[in-house]
């Protein structure tokens, strides 16, 4: 198997690392594109979200080349130090992959939208076209693995987001929401989780803006909030009490000077401001201001602990599923591995006995049609017990240094062409 998994995420380094390696959306078929033209990639899916940047491919390549493609994909942003990356082959990156559609690798643990964005980024990939038959079969084994641990475990019984646990945050700040006014910057799918989640905590008004006002419009009137214009939003901030942003900007959309300009309209009044993009929609610099209480994904770890000590035994039970899944996977992936070699030794096995039984057919002379159908039995008989053995060995053995050097003992055994490979 020569899959490898290059990755960054909030397990191994800070928001302000990981988001200058984030990739929107739209920037997703170029990248995607650059690559493809990297040494030895032969296929390649990117997943970038707010706590992940992750570069699955298979092939040749080598954990150093993926570095460079990051950097010349982000615009050539300084990297974050080495260590701060993990790298993963063949069997580890198969299970990473899993456990993250399984949402068993999140800062939220169950949270349901990674399985979505993963489904997204496998969707840029193959209409990229750099989906083949390997990142194909991986990837549909893990969105069926994700499937069995949502509906086969209590993980997602109380479905929890990033979007979810910010709104907790801001409930436990405040000691609830009520006469509270919210303001949502950005109105995609986490944008829309935290609308809902608001409206169940008692938030008195929910204001909403976005870069395309149509949406914006469209989650206010389902949510019973008031819509305006990005460009606005200096006018109407200082409205909010608290600010959530969750946007795919590569810029801060709040600069200090704006929150300066909200607070100073607000006289003394706190605002906060819960930032769960990737990249940061509220500049850090906000935090310096007083009465001004800034949050990114990062900060949640308070809530988000509170959630893992909860889901802790169905993630263990979720941990199970995902291994039987993997067995069953490389189970599958070795098979397939020795089909050429086993299609070319039961190819050149027929050949040898439809050859021998021409050469016979010559000595016996002339034969009745039921004479013709007992040799032709008789042989093919013989040949596929003499086979059995030297298959079975091959497509069983216990470990995948163990089939290698059977196939290669093979192709030496019976000169079997390279190309079976």
């Amino acid at each position: 198997m020569s899959l490898l998994l290059l990755g960054i995420s909030h397990h191994t380094a800070p928001i302000e690392e990981r988001e200058r390696l984030a990739l929107p959306e739209a920037a997703l078929p170029q990248a995607l594109k650059l690559l493809a033209e990297q040494a030895g990639v032969r296929e390649g899916l990117i997943l970038s979200t707010c706590n992940r940047v992750e570069v699955l491919v298979e092939g040749a390549a080598e954990p150093a080349d993926l570095l460079h493609f990051l950097a010349a994909a982000t615009g050539g942003a300084p990297l974050p130090a080495p260590a701060r990356f993990y790298h993963l082959a063949g069997e580890a990156a198969a299970r990473h992959l899993f456990r993250v559609a399984s949402s068993l690798d999140s800062l939220v643990v169950g949270e349901p939208q990674v399985l979505g964005q993963l489904k997204q980024a496998y969707a840029a990939a193959v209409a990229a076209g750099t989906i083949g038959l390997e990142l194909e079969t991986v990837l549909t084994r893990a969105f069926h693995a994700a499937k069995r641990v949502r509906s086969e475990t209590a993980i997602a019984s109380q479905p929890v987001s990033v979007s979810q646990a910010a709104v907790e945050l801001a409930r436990q700040i405040f000691g609830g929401l009520h006469q509270k006014t919210v303001l949502l910057l950005g109105a995609g799918a986490m944008g829309e989780l935290a609308a809902r989640y608001l409206m169940r905590q008692g938030a008195s008004r929910l204001l909403v803006t976005n870069r395309t006002l149509q949406r914006a419009q469209a989650l206010a009137q389902k949510y019973g909030g008031e819509a305006f214009a990005l460009d606005q939003l200096r006018q109407h901030g200082e409205l909010a009490d608290v600010i959530i942003t969750c946007t795919g900007a590569p810029q801060p959309l709040i600069a200090r000077a704006d929150a300066a300009h909200f607070l100073a309209r607000r006289r003394g009044r706190p605002m906060l401001f819960l930032d769960v993009a990737v990249p940061r929609d509220v500049d850090p610099a906000v935090h310096q201001l007083e009465n001004a209480f800034v949050y990114n994904v990062d900060d949640l770890d308070q809530v988000v602990h509170s959630n893992l000590a909860e889901r802790q035994a169905e993630a263990l039970e979720g941990e199970k599923i995902i291994e039987a899944e993997l067995s069953l996977y490389l189970q599958r992936r070795q098979a397939r591995d020795v089909v050429p070699t086993l299609r070319a030794l039961q190819t050149q096995a027929e050949a040898v006995r439809l050859a021998e039984w021409e050469r016979l057919r010559k000595r016996l002379g002339p034969l009745s049609a039921e004479q013709e159908q007992a040799i032709e039995a008789l042989t093919r008989s013989l040949m596929q017990k003499w086979l059995h053995h030297p298959l079975v060995e091959i497509k069983e053995a216990s470990s995948s240094a163990d089939r290698q050097a059977l196939v290669e003992l093979a192709h030496r055994l019976f000169g079997l062409p390279r190309n079976s490979e």
